[in-house]
């Protein structure tokens, strides 16, 4: 009931303010558990993509972002969206097993491959722990690619700004595989990534975002 009554009253303001262009909301089923493996490059994107489409979305969100600004805070909340800390892999296991109760419910579960924002726009290597969702719960994979959400909150900032954004979301993909097995693993992410990359047009590179992340904080 919450999660309607915040997107009904959020959605308008969207739509007037960023004037979202989704394509390829059908590729979305209208019900069935599914996997929405998106890019990633503002914390908004948790906010828009869900809004969008007219099924709940399940998402992971770093801790901070349930602890820092008070609007995100109670908007995460509201939308039952799934608190992660990342510097523990005991919370990760958590969380991906949280996420297999969410599709085995039927429902569809969103996910950033790349395990943090992009430092930069460019599009980075993805994670496996999607890949090993889609294997456990033998779900689908639906690429989606935002567009232009760092203009309107770019990292560090707190006040959004005004630029149209863009949700393409892509055709379902079935994976076959084992899920304790790293090569299948590692395929499977592979072939999400260029799916994602064909659809959001980013320069693809062959290393995890974090590990950019921290060479910039060293040489700064």
């Amino acid at each position: 009931m919450l999660y309607r009554i915040t997107k009904m009253i959020s959605s308008p303001f969207l739509r007037l303010l960023w004037r979202p262009q989704v394509t390829g909301a059908a590729n979305v089923p209208a019900s069935g558990a599914a996997i929405l493996a998106s890019n990633h490059l503002s914390i908004l994107d948790s906010v828009f993509l869900p809004l969008m489409l007219p099924r709940k979305v399940t998402f992971v969100a770093k801790a901070e972002y349930f602890t820092g600004n008070r609007l995100m805070a109670m908007y995460m909340r509201s939308t039952g969206q799934v608190s992660i800390d990342r510097q523990s892999a005991a919370a990760a296991q958590a969380m991906l097993d949280t996420a297999v109760q969410v599709l085995k419910s039927g429902g569809l579960f969103g996910i950033y491959p790349e395990g943090t924002r992009s430092p930069d726009g460019r599009l980075y290597r993805g994670k496996i722990g999607v890949a090993w969702l889609a294997l456990t719960a033998g779900v689908p994979v639906i690429p989606v690619a935002m567009v232009n959400t760092e203009r309107v909150l770019p990292p560090g900032a707190s006040v959004p700004r005004i630029a149209r954004i863009g949700v393409r979301i892509g055709e379902p993909m079935t994976f076959t595989g084992d899920p304790g097995r790293a090569r299948d693993r590692r395929a499977v992410t592979d072939e999400v990534m260029k799916a994602i990359q064909r659809l959001s047009g980013q320069e693809y590179v062959p290393t995890y975002a974090s590990s950019q992340k921290e060479r910039a904080e060293e040489a700064a």
